[in-house]
């Protein structure tokens, strides 16, 4: 069988067709494979119909739902290129996002119609709109559900194999402009089998999805699940208030939340109020996992199992496993099964146990590297390594303790931000000189943005102005939760901020 995701979407429904696929938590609708399967189909018959074709690239800009997980393995089938699109950014970071792929089409639900009215102003290379949802579609796009009812549910031809593109994956740079990660079909196979066969994942499993299918946390997981036979309870968005009765009514198994999110289900509702006996596991990533959490969950009996992967590695990299996530608290674990990962000194060297270093990945997983971005793509891949820029020890066992971010990449709520963007927005204001933005502590999102302003010479701007002045150039996450006036930013002789300098003045925490 071709390594075709589409294909895989395809041969599970042949397989288990009468297999409950996905669960919509929010619009109570329930699909089987083999309806699932079907559903993909028309959406690539119709999306073939409307001029797409392979290697095409079409953007989501949706919320997690059915038309989500068919549109995804609809574009797979065809060999066209998906770029999901983070629902939080504003117009202007989607406009950029837009253009440097090269997207002609968006399929986007109801729910954006304020931004897209917005992003139809600025210029992009969109040609085609197609919009989910009840009611006539503004501005010319497409009714979603009619082209889908109208088209076929015959399989269309499949061109696509391993080595053809199946999405890019926009993450923050350190320039301050997104960067698309490139990834295969095969790079996609390769994540689903390191996940299934490193993990205690079961057929019939099912597993709930709380994070956004825009995350490669939640896209991969998703694609594995469908790889191994298992169902997706898949709310559309996270509501920490549901998490305990959902995991109670729909006796689910797995599931995956970033450390914000545990705390926030922990903060909302009482667990030992529900039945969670179904329960496993849930795996918890994308900022380090405080020991003193693990320990909270354990005692009502749920396991957490802290992974360690990026967006470069299609998700894996480190897997902690349930016979040691108790006993190495606060380990990410060793490398999944078909994955290699050392940690390593600034001359490529392996560390001694217990010393800090680079984490590098090396697996078939790997992304192929960055879209139209070979300069970035080389610095980051060498000689078959990805090289992730952040540190960790590992204990004599393998172990792999991650420690810091070498590059200052911030981690709020799960969500990836660079100081360098917040930077290059607050250095546009027309009374600040200079400006450097940090992580600080906080309880809530595990870290927020904190910028250190040098104003100009007889100005004074007040914190609040400065934050407003980020209010629609930013996604609210990435806006900075503290602003200080500050008379110098420390440098080297170089010239280089030395925000370690800065982090020690400023310790926090972050107001809530």
């Amino acid at each position: 069988m071709q390594n075709n995701l589409g294909l895989f979407l395809a041969k599970r429904a042949r397989l288990s067709p009468r297999l409950e696929a996905l669960v919509e938590v929010e619009r109570g609708r329930r699909f089987t494979y083999a309806e699932l399967d079907a559903r993909a189909n028309r959406v690539a018959n119709a999306l073939r119909a409307q001029g797409v074709r392979p290697g095409d690239r079409v953007a989501l800009l949706m919320m997690n739902g059915v038309e989500y997980l068919e549109t995804y393995f609809a574009l797979a089938k065809l060999g066209a290129v998906m770029v999901p699109l983070n629902w939080r950014l504003v117009p202007d970071e989607l406009a950029f996002i837009l253009r440097d792929a090269g997207a002609g089409t968006l399929v986007y639900d109801a729910e954006f119609d304020a931004p897209m009215a917005a992003l139809r102003g600025l210029e992009t290379p969109l040609r085609t709109f197609v919009r989910t949802g009840d009611g006539a579609p503004p501005g010319g796009a497409l009714s979603y559900e009619a082209l889908r009812s109208a088209a076929s549910p015959e399989a269309p031809p499949c061109p696509a194999g391993a080595d053809d593109v199946l999405f890019i994956m926009y993450t923050s740079g350190t320039t301050g402009l997104p960067k698309g990660a490139v990834h295969t079909h095969g790079t996609m196979v390769a994540a689903s089998i390191t996940i299934n066969l490193t993990s205690d994942q079961r057929y019939g499993d099912r597993y709930l999805q709380m994070l956004p299918l825009f995350h490669v946390g939640a896209l991969t997981p998703a694609t594995a699940a469908v790889h191994r036979g298992a169902t997706l309870v898949l709310m559309r968005a996270f509501d920490p208030k549901r998490v305990f009765p959902l995991i109670e009514a729909e006796r689910v198994t797995t599931g995956l939340a970033v450390p914000a999110m545990l705390n926030f289900m922990l903060a909302a509702g009482d667990p030992r109020a529900h039945d969670l006996s179904s329960l496993r596991w849930l795996m918890s990533g994308a900022a380090p996992v405080p020991p003193a959490l693990i320990e909270r969950y354990a005692e009502l009996g749920i396991e957490i199992h802290q992974v360690y992967g990026l967006t470069e590695s299609c998700g894996p990299a480190c897997l902690i496993s349930p016979d040691e996530a108790l006993a190495k608290v606060g380990s990410t674990g060793p490398a999944f099964f078909h994955t290699d990962v050392r940690v390593v000194d600034e001359q490529g060297a392996d560390v001694a146990p217990g010393e800090v270093g680079e984490v590098i990945v090396s697996g078939a997983h790997v992304m192929k590297g960055y879209w139209n971005r070979p300069d970035a793509t080389a610095e980051t891949i060498r000689e078959g390594w990805l090289h992730t820029g952040d540190l960790a020890t590992v204990d004599k066992d393998g172990f792999v303790f991650i420690q810091d971010r070498k590059k200052d990449m911030i981690i709020t709520g799960g969500e990836n931000v660079y100081p360098a963007e917040i930077e290059g927005v607050l250095a546009r204001h027309p009374d600040v000189l200079e400006v450097a933005v940090i992580g600080m502590p906080s309880a809530r999102w595990g870290e927020s943005a904190a910028a250190m302003v040098v104003p100009k010479a007889g100005c004074s701007p007040s914190a609040a102005e400065l934050v407003t002045f980020c209010d629609g150039k930013l996604a609210r996450y990435k806006i900075p939760r503290v602003v200080e006036l500050v008379d110098e930013i420390p440098r080297n002789p170089t010239g280089k901020v030395l925000k370690r300098l800065l982090r020690e003045r400023f310790p926090g925490p972050a107001p809530e």
